[in-house]
């Protein structure tokens, strides 16, 4: 699964742990495409960071949303 096909239905899909392993594999990603970028290398594609960030945004969404539904049962 590529970051720009990371939809939210592939996350639901995912068992917590498949997310948690994801999520750590995003930060090094990111971490790595931050350097390049600082170190001033180019990036294949200029709005990679921008999407790592938003596919861990919907990670950490549905994680607090499966939380919050545990929490009320």
């Amino acid at each position: 699964m590529s970051v720009a096909r990371l939809t939210a239905k592939d996350i639901r899909k995912m068992t917590p742990a498949e997310r948690q392993k994801k999520l750590e594999s995003l930060y090094d990603e990111l971490t790595s495409v931050r350097i390049q970028q600082v170190t001033g290398g180019t990036t294949e594609n200029p709005f990679k960071i921008r999407s790592i960030k938003r596919a861990i945004a919907r990670i950490l969404t549905i994680q607090h949303e499966e939380q919050l539904e545990a929490d009320r049962q």
